[in-house]
């Protein structure tokens, strides 16, 4: 995950405007909380062709919260951050349905991280600050359920109506245009076994509210202890288990890109070494100088390729980009250590 600056785009055509389908939809809506019995109109103006493409725009074509590209397995699923329809951790809740036409509340998102099913998770992903201590890999992997779909889990007072003050809420979960992830999530990249793990960051947990938690199953409550407990960011822990950033498919993905990083890695000092050891000495001069000049230039300019095929990989367009940063954040510690 990665932030991201809404402003970027533009509003979608379906949602600009005092006279917008998304303004008129939620006129339907008020009416119909105003005079509940009828049966309810339904959402439709978050599915328009024009918050489809501002979103893709938006997001290069990659999930909000895991950073896949999404296009060439699925048709995008559009998100709502505060669910529109109901609320898992509380059955008492309409849904935050007065946000179901907000633009600012609505993130593209693959079918893994949206939909809520079982996937294969590290046997300790409740336990995350323990994976980097116990075996790598999935061998003891357990079948756990994520996907957000319709939860929301907050501390404070959670808004029931479009009357209610939202700031009021402190959500657990975390929006890329609304926060900064790395403030939160961080990779552990483990290269002498090659995998790519996401981890809370630590906190000192003077940004969480002194407040209760708002409705939480058990399993989040679980890891939120779990976070207090260890000085973990809270909203850190809770996004990476529902949302499933260390599920099995994902997981691979990361750690496919993983290796070739490694491989570039080793290329570009093997490539300095050549080069080093090449260069001519100017205090013994040689026949064959001009020729290993050469040869040494270009080395150096096939280094430079390589080098810049790491920065591509790292932009904000490309898939896994932040995980990409990190190990070139890494990769300048090792040319200095």
């Amino acid at each position: 995950m990665r932030a991201v600056l809404r402003s970027k785009t533009r509003k979608p055509d379906a949602m600009a405007g005092i006279d917008s389908p998304a303004e008129r939809e939620l006129v339907k809506f008020r009416q119909h909380f105003d005079t509940p019995g009828d049966k309810a109109p339904t959402f439709a103006v978050y599915k328009s062709d024009s918050v489809k493409k501002q979103l893709d725009e938006l997001f290069h074509g990659k999930c909000a919260y895991c950073e896949s590209f999404y296009a060439s397995t699925a048709p995008v699923d559009v998100e709502h951050y505060r669910p529109k329809g109901a609320v898992h951790e509380d059955d008492t809740h309409p849904g935050y349905w007065w946000l179901g036409m907000d633009w600012e509340n609505l993130l593209p998102s693959c079918i893994d991280c949206n939909r809520k099913r079982k996937q294969v998770m590290p046997q300790l992903s409740t336990k995350l600050l323990t994976l980097q201590e116990g075996p790598r890999g999935f061998s003891h992997g357990v079948l756990m359920s994520s996907g957000k779909k319709d939860s929301f889990p907050v501390l404070g007072t959670r808004a029931m109506s479009e009357d209610c003050p939202i700031l009021d809420e402190y959500p657990l979960l975390l929006d890329p245009c609304r926060d900064n992830p790395e403030e939160h999530l961080r990779f552990h990249i483990d290269r002498s076994n090659l995998i790519s793990l996401v981890l809370p960051q630590q906190s000192d947990g003077r940004d969480v509210p002194v407040v209760g938690i708002n409705g939480a199953d058990a399993a989040i409550r679980a890891v939120m202890e779990e976070a207090l407990e260890l000085g973990l960011s809270l909203r850190g822990v809770v996004s990476i288990h529902v949302y499933g950033l260390n599920r099995l498919g994902l997981v691979q993905e990361r750690t496919r890109l993983l290796r070739q990083l490694e491989f570039l890695e080793t290329l570009a000092l093997d490539i300095g070494v050549m080069a080093q050891e090449l260069k001519p000495d100017p205090a013994i001069r040689k026949e064959t100088d001009a020729r290993d000049e050469g040869i040494v230039r270009r080395l150096k300019l096939l280094q430079e390729q390589v080098l810049r095929e790491m920065k591509r990989m790292a932009r904000p367009q490309e898939p896994y980009s932040s995980m990409v940063q990190a190990w070139i954040d890494g990769f300048k510690e090792r040319l200095l250590s």
